[in-house]
């Protein structure tokens, strides 16, 4: 999906040990990096949810990072999901 003009957009849920792990906060740092914009959130079924839309390399830096996630997380499935809603201008932790 496209969210502006030159940047994709892609929404994932990874699910295993990645809520208590420092997941969000990783996630939150990695992107910022990468020049990424969109959100993380921890979901109520113990997985995370992440948004986000930039330029198409960037993005797949993010789903690498993702899959390995930080230290003490064990990711034991990333699934893309359908991308839904505005993203804000930086990338953050959603409540």
């Amino acid at each position: 999906m496209t969210d502006q003009v030159g940047a994709q957009r892609v929404d994932y849920r990874i699910s295993g040990r990645v809520q208590g792990v420092g997941f969000r906060w990783y996630t939150v740092r990695l992107a910022r990096e990468l020049g990424l914009r969109g959100t993380v959130r921890n979901c109520p079924d113990g997985s995370v949810e992440v948004r986000a839309a930039g330029p198409g390399p960037a993005l797949a830096k993010l789903r690498q990072g993702l899959l390995e996630g930080p230290p003490f997380a064990r990711v034991a499935s990333l699934q893309e999901i359908p991308a839904v809603g505005r993203l804000p201008a930086e990338f953050g932790v959603e409540s």
